[in-house]
């Protein structure tokens, strides 16, 4: 593993990115555990301003659900919630469109002297012509920039 936290193995892939946000746990948590809060902070969600959203299940923690589908750029998908502790949230996210997969997002959230630290990793494996075109783009660039994007919205939605 790299000082990024990326794990080469193959196609498999890991992306880390961490971020100190001056707000308690619980809000930053809050933020993370409603999807409809993420348009407040997800780096995804400015991409097509017509997207499409659906939401079903819970409205928030295990079994909360979120869809969208937008423009080739912003393509079709799911998430669901599967775990959610004070400490973590995973998610298992699908794409649909433009290309099929399937990974594992959890976010997690330690206290830090200045408030809270939060966590956010992806983890999966690219097959076919999406770990072709991984191979030619890092997905560890492309995916830790928007992390980090995503990471300072969600500080500035927390401490806002």
């Amino acid at each position: 593993m790299d000082q990024r936290g990326y794990a080469p193995s193959m196609a498999r892939f890991e992306i880390v990115r961490t971020a100190d946000i001056a707000a308690p746990r619980e809000r930053v948590h809050a933020l993370v555990d409603d999807f409809h809060d993420w348009s407040r902070w997800s780096p995804w969600e400015d991409v097509d301003p017509a997207l499409r959203r659906s939401y079903s299940g819970a409205d928030r923690g295990v079994g909360a659900r979120y869809g969208w589908e937008g423009n080739r750029q912003a393509g079709r998908g799911s998430m669901e919630i599967l775990e959610s502790t004070p400490e973590r949230i995973r998610i298992d996210l699908r794409f649909e469109k433009p290309i099929k997969a399937r990974h594992e997002l959890e976010h997690g959230f330690a206290d830090h002297p200045d408030g809270t630290r939060v966590t956010w990793t992806m983890r999966g494996e690219n097959r076919g012509l999406h770990a072709l075109f991984w191979r030619l783009f890092p997905m560890e660039r492309e995916l830790g920039k928007q992390f980090e994007q995503g990471l300072a919205k969600l500080r500035a939605a927390a401490e806002g």
